[in-house]
């Protein structure tokens, strides 16, 4: 389970839920009334199934198990599906039924009552839920990782935040990327080995665009995201994509070849990110 799956939008999905919950033990009517009338009047809540059958399985537990489905959705392997729709798409539309539901009862409530603490907080969270779960794939703001990717850390005594691999300016020690490594042919810092000839743009080690290129022995696996779609393609060097890289959505690099990513989705599957400009590191 990798909680960087998540994002703003299923965060705001997971406030909603919690704020339906609180608004189910809150009174769903109140009534107006005088001096010591207000004592004997025992408004109900949700769970007074008694007095209103239909309010918490329509709206607060369709609302809630809604929620839990499409955020216990972004954890199973991409691409899975439950009949024709993915579990988050379920989720949404249960989340959808529950603002329909709470709009509904406080359409037909009792003349001689009006929407307690609870029926409003519950028209609140259900709206945030639903408006959450519906635009979050298409607003990038809503669609962004809910955990940020770790940046730097700050050094030791106050001092200047050391930045790591992958860091935008810091020091990567003449590594894959770095614009201040040496040049092929030429000695490393400290005496070490020269340099290899880095390979240019649509080239890796093993010649034309592709996956060949010998693997990095000191890389280290690492979380990133993309900007935007991006496909992935098989690691034998065939054109025809296998997969796409969806922003949002928090991906593991196995492997670097040249300036190619290995990368393994969700749900198994390995291949090859030619394009890694601008990719967010976790």
């Amino acid at each position: 389970m990798n909680i960087r799956s998540l994002t703003r939008g299923d965060g705001a999905v997971i406030g909603a839920a919690v704020l339906l919950f609180i608004a189910s033990f809150l009174e769903y009517f109140s009534a107006d009334c005088d001096g010591s009338l207000c004592d004997k009047i025992d408004m109900p809540n949700a769970w007074d199934t008694e007095k209103l059958q239909l309010i918490l399985p329509t709206i607060f537990l369709t609302g809630i198990i809604g929620a839990a489905l499409l955020v216990g959705g972004r954890f199973l392997p991409e691409g899975r599906k439950f009949g024709a729709i993915t579990l988050p798409q379920f989720g949404a539309s249960l989340l959808v039924v529950s603002l329909w539901s709470q709009v509904w009862s406080m359409i037909v409530a009792p003349d001689e009552a009006s929407m307690g603490a609870g029926s409003i907080l519950a028209l609140i969270a259900t709206l945030i839920g639903a408006a959450a779960a519906m635009v979050s794939p298409v607003v990038p703001a809503l669609a962004a990782p809910l955990m940020p990717a770790g940046g730097a850390r700050p050094g030791p005594y106050g001092g200047q935040p050391q930045a790591g691999y992958g860091y935008p300016g810091g020091p990567q020690q003449g590594g894959y990327g770095y614009p201040g490594a040496p040049q092929a042919g030429q000695p490393g810092p400290y005496g070490g080995q020269p340099a290899q000839d880095q390979p240019g743009p649509g080239q890796s080690h093993g010649g034309p665009q592709g996956a060949a290129g010998a693997p990095d022995p000191n890389f280290q696996p690492f979380w990133f995201a993309v900007p935007m779609a991006r496909p992935l393609f098989p690691e034998d060097g065939s054109p025809q994509p296998i997969a796409e890289l969806a922003p949002g959505t928090w991906y593991l690099a196995v492997e670097q070849r040249g300036q190619a990513l290995v990368a393994q989705t969700q749900d198994g599957r390995r291949g090859v990110l030619q394009d890694t400009s601008n990719i967010q590191r976790g």
